[in-house]
């Protein structure tokens, strides 16, 4: 998600080809009304401690700003702390992608780390901000945000 070149045919093959059969890691393609829309994973699955990162982005300009990546969010936290019975769900943002750190902190996120000057974007260094999210702090957060979802027309699981 830090990749800001062009990616060729032959780079996505070979990410293709490192991801099959990877139980450390786990894909889904996000679509909306029928259409892809962008990609949901866990990667760094770790079964002995029960801690995943994660990640997703909507490619699909169409669909932000409509509630698609809180329902994302929603449905991939269940997935951690559900049927993979994680205990900790972790991930990286850039510091200046203030609405997505924002929308993990809705969900129950606590930033735990700022990685300065961590990545290169358009060739200039950016901090990254590592926020986790614990299996208990889903449980108090879950029901308020199965309610947001709910007023905007989500079914969450």
């Amino acid at each position: 998600m830090y990749t800001d070149h062009a990616i060729s045919p032959d780079e996505h093959a070979r990410w293709f080809a490192g991801i099959a059969g990877d139980r450390r890691r786990a894909y889904w393609i996000i679509e909306v009304d029928g259409q892809p829309a962008g990609l949901a994973n866990f990667y760094d699955i770790d079964a002995l401690h029960r801690r995943a990162a994660w990640a997703y982005y909507l490619a699909d300009p169409s669909v932000r700003g409509k509630g698609v990546g809180g329902y994302v969010e929603y449905w991939m936290i269940a997935q951690a702390f559900g049927p993979l019975g994680l205990r900790k769900l972790w991930c990286e943002v850039l510091a200046s992608n203030e609405a997505v750190w924002r929308l993990h902190q809705k969900f129950g996120f606590k930033e735990e780390a700022r990685l300065r000057a961590h990545v290169l974007k358009a060739g200039t260094p950016q901090d990254v901000l590592g926020l986790g999210l614990l299996a208990e702090e889903w449980a108090e957060a879950r029901p308020a945000m199965a309610q947001r979802l709910d007023r905007m027309g989500f079914q969450v699981p």
